[in-house]
């Protein structure tokens, strides 16, 4: 009865109060001013009102701490951005593919961790190989990122896809290319105006570093193709190294994954070259190679030394490791590969970069 009481109450307990207000209310007062009928034009994109709010944007060479979980599972990491981008801001790159769950993986995190390491991670595709279980086993996916967030949580990953994370799988009903890949793994590829995470571009110290997507289309006309326009963006007063990073090579001289990569290059090579591209970064193949620059040459795979024709003294070896560049300035960087089976502080090979478009040479 009471909650009937107060139902039937309100509505006039609610017209009282109107009355009461309008009793007090004055009648206003009538202004001559009537606003212009001419509609004005939108505010410029630049205007401070549409700037990110603060905290958005993170600024350059900080430390950043950030809490993952819920209640009693709440643990906490840091990271630090990479150096605003300038022509002889240093930074060292860590170079790391093909990993997936073996015995051979965790030595080749271990001892880039060992090794001290770099400032970001370059990472040339092939994360779990979870394709490689029955029913592309996704749990392999997670049990992964457990693995690698001992240096993923910490600094930045710059991922390319391979292969392995294609998974297509139609005999499962998995019809989407890279699903579980883009479901996990984020990229930035709208800021340098890509229209697919797989590939793009970032900026960094002192590179400017191109990821491209073997098992994407490239033919001419597509998305991937109109993309790479990208190369006539590049800055190189102020990114001078131009880095590109792709699954599979363009030149390999083993006969494991041979030629695969040679659509592709026919496709971007020249494209790559007039950009004076100072290195490309591969993997796939599960062995090491490093060669000149070269562009365009002819293999002589049959002579049973795996070596091209037009340098023979390239190092190729069956061994797995991990490699760092390390960009002292504009015109310098120093390669080093390390091989899982020796001492972390054992270089098995290293080079010298000069920059191609700070100090030009005759690569014909």
């Amino acid at each position: 009865m009471g909650l009937r009481s107060h139902n039937s109450m309100a509505p006039r307990e609610l017209a009282v109060l109107f009355l009461l207000l309008a009793a007090h209310a004055s009648a206003g007062v009538t202004s001559p001013y009537r606003r212009s009928l001419l509609m004005l034009p939108d505010m410029p994109l630049d205007a401070n009102v549409f700037r990110a709010p603060p905290g958005y944007n993170r600024r350059s060479s900080t430390v950043y701490h950030y809490a993952v979980g819920h209640g009693y599972t709440v643990r906490a990491f840091s990271f630090k951005t990479p150096p605003k981008p300038g022509p002889d801001v240093p930074i060292k790159f860590g170079i790391i593919g093909d990993l997936g769950h073996t015995f051979h993986s965790n030595d080749t995190l271990t001892h880039y961790e060992a090794g001290g390491g770099g400032d970001a991670v370059l990472f040339i595709g092939d994360l779990s190989y979870a394709d490689n279980h029955p029913g592309h086993d996704n749990r392999r996916w997670d049990s992964w990122a457990r693995f690698v967030e001992r240096s993923v949580a910490y600094q930045p990953w710059i991922w390319s896809t391979g292969n392995h994370e294609i998974d297509y799988a139609p005999e499962i009903s998995e019809t989407a290319p890279f699903k579980p890949f883009t479901n996990r793994y984020l990229t930035p590829h709208r800021a340098s105006n890509s229209t697919e995470p797989f590939w793009y571009s970032v900026k960094m110290a002192s590179a400017h570093v191109i990821g491209l997507s073997s098992y994407s289309s490239y033919g001419k006309y597509t998305p991937q193709w109109t993309w790479l326009d990208e190369l006539a963006r590049v800055d190189r007063t102020t990114t001078p190294w131009l880095i590109v990073c792709v699954h599979s090579p363009w030149y390999n001289t083993n006969d494991y994954h041979y030629m695969e990569g040679e659509t592709m290059r026919v496709q971007f090579e020249p494209w790559l070259v007039d950009a004076k591209v100072d290195l490309i970064l591969a993997g796939h193949v599960h062995s090491y190679e490093r060669s000149h620059r070269v562009s365009n040459v002819l293999y002589d795979i049959d002579n049973g030394k795996a070596t091209p024709v037009f340098n023979a003294s390239a190092p190729v070896e069956a061994s797995f490791g991990h490699a760092t560049l390390d960009i002292k300035n504009r015109t310098h960087a120093h390669y080093e590969w390390h091989r899982n089976q020796d001492g972390v502080k054992v270089v098995a090979d290293k080079a010298w970069f000069t920059n191609r478009y700070y100090l030009p040479t005759d690569t014909n």
